[in-house]
C-alpha cells in the first residue's frame, strides 16, 4: 500500500462512520418520540469510539438528543477533537 493513500483511506473511514453516527442519533431520537425500541447507549458509544465522533456529535446537536447526558455532552467533543488531531497529523 502506498503510504500516501493512508490519510485518504482513514479520512474516508471517519466520514463513513460519522454518517452512521449521525443517522443513528436521528433514528434513536425518532424512536424515543414514538416509545419504540431504542438504540443502546453502548452502541452509540461504539460508533463514536470507532470513528463516528464528529457525526454523532453533530447528530446530538441537530436532533437535540442525549444533550443532558454529561458523558455525551463532553465525551463526544473529546473524541471528535482527538480524531481531528489524528487526521491533522496524518495529512501533515
Amino acid at each position: 500500500m502506498n503510504p500516501a493513500t493512508i490519510p485518504i483511506i482513514f479520512t474516508t473511514y471517519l466520514a463513513v462512520m460519522s454518517l452512521i453516527g449521525f443517522s443513528c442519533m436521528g433514528a434513536d431520537k425518532k424512536r424515543a418520540r414514538k416509545n419504540q425500541y431504542r438504540i443502546s447507549e453502548n452502541t452509540l458509544w461504539a460508533i463514536t469510539i470507532l470513528g463516528g465522533a464528529v457525526g454523532t456529535y453533530a447528530g446530538m446537536k441537530k436532533f437535540r438528543h442525549k444533550t443532558k447526558h454529561n458523558s455525551f455532552k463532553f465525551g463526544l467533543p473529546f473524541f471528535a477533537i482527538t480524531y481531528g488531531i489524528v487526521l491533522l497529523m496524518l495529512w501533515i
